[in-house]
């Protein structure tokens, strides 16, 4: 009871311990740079540029014929990535989804004369640029071969294309969940750290303990305005990202609203990493390299600018551990593909696990004084 004979409530407490470290947030320069401007100037960046040529995914039917030149030629183009083991029904859905760039199924002609063999190709306009890539690395095998042969450019095969209908795949699809994803990275690891670890050292939370208010609502509180900040901010980048370049909300509003419910389960799980980051530097001048221990690898491994896909392989399986991989990758397809939560759940028990441990370490780690 206070004076005036009211109840002390933990929960008003808690909100304006929110308030105060929500506007003490939007009033530091570093935190509005990091979460905010660093993305949106990427996203602006890149969606002017366009997407760089990176992998051309080809899907191999089950049936193709390989004991042929131009099949011997593919092999040997660094750019191109065959794709094995797909049924009809689910190589039509990759290429609808921009997952394959195109489906390849190379034949003998059965009549016995020429062109030798028929190239079935079949392409989508969700990913129209890589298709006309491959077409022409074909072109450039046909002559190659002929001229090789014969000096004389007969026909080495007939190319039959067939084009489906799929959605276009745009730069700004990639880039956008992954400058996302960087937002709540450093905003999660960097804000938190430096929050807690100032409000020790500062007295604060010292001053916190003479009041009636409980230690987890002083977590809660500021937690909660790192979440406000953050969706806001999210929320921001995605509007801009598709009213100015058209970043694809299959969904639309219903989209949006499962790119947030994302966006706050990777913000908690990044938290995590903020707080045990906290309890392990003895000072402010010690958060920023810890912290960069924990963000620039995942910054630079997880998809972020540049797909995993463009590594080499044995970096591979590094970025397939990070969270941020996961967090990068569930965005994409739920944007882009419409996937469904449900749909997306082996990302989400990743990031779940990853957040099981790092709260695990957090609380060994993290000191109140």
């Amino acid at each position: 009871m206070n004076k005036e004979g009211k109840s002390y409530s933990q929960y008003r407490a808690m909100f304006a311990i929110a308030k105060a470290s929500l506007r003490s947030i939007t009033r530091s320069p570093s935190a509005v740079i990091f979460s905010l401007a660093f993305p949106l100037i990427f996203i602006i960046v890149f969606g002017f540029i366009g997407k760089g040529v990176m992998k051309v995914d080809v899907g191999l039917d089950k049936n193709c014929d390989k004991n042929n030149p131009v099949y011997q030629a593919l092999v040997n183009v660094p750019m191109i990535k065959f794709v094995e083991g797909l049924d009809e029904k689910e190589t039509l859905l990759q290429l609808q989804k921009g997952r394959l760039d195109v489906s390849l199924n190379i034949q003998k002609n059965i009549t016995g004369a020429n062109p030798p063999y028929i190239v079935h190709l079949r392409t989508s306009n969700a990913s129209a640029e890589k298709a006309n890539i491959f077409r022409s690395v074909l072109n450039n095998i046909f002559y190659q071969v002929n001229y090789m042969a014969v000096h004389v450019p007969p026909a080495l095969a007939e190319l039959k294309e067939t084009k489906i209908q799929g959605r276009e795949y745009k730069s700004i699809d990639f880039i956008l969940p992954g400058q996302l994803g960087f937002s709540l990275l450093s905003s999660g690891v960097f804000g938190t750290a430096f929050v807690f670890l100032s409000l020790r050292q500062t007295l604060v939370i010292k001053r916190f303990f003479a009041t009636p208010i409980g230690r987890p609502y002083i977590i809660l509180g500021e937690a909660i305005s790192r979440l406000v900040f953050a969706l806001a901010g999210a929320l921001l980048i995605i509007l801009i990202g598709h009213f100015l370049f058209g970043f694809t909300l299959i969904h639309g509003i219903f989209t949006v609203f499962d790119m947030l419910l994302l966006s706050t389960l990777g913000l908690i799980v990044f938290m995590g990493f903020g707080f045990a980051v906290s309890g392990i530097a003895k000072n402010e001048s010690s958060v920023p390299p810890i912290a960069n221990i924990i963000t620039l690898p995942q910054f630079l491994l997880s998809g972020t600018f540049f797909s995993i896909e463009a590594f080499p392989a044995w970096l591979q399986p590094i970025c397939k551990v990070l969270p941020l991989t996961y967090l990068n990758d569930a965005m994409r397809k739920v944007a882009f593909e419409g996937a469904g939560l449900m749909e997306i759940g082996p990302q989400l028990l990743v990031i779940l696990i990853w957040g099981v441990l790092v709260y695990a370490l957090a609380i060994k780690v993290f000191k109140w004084e």
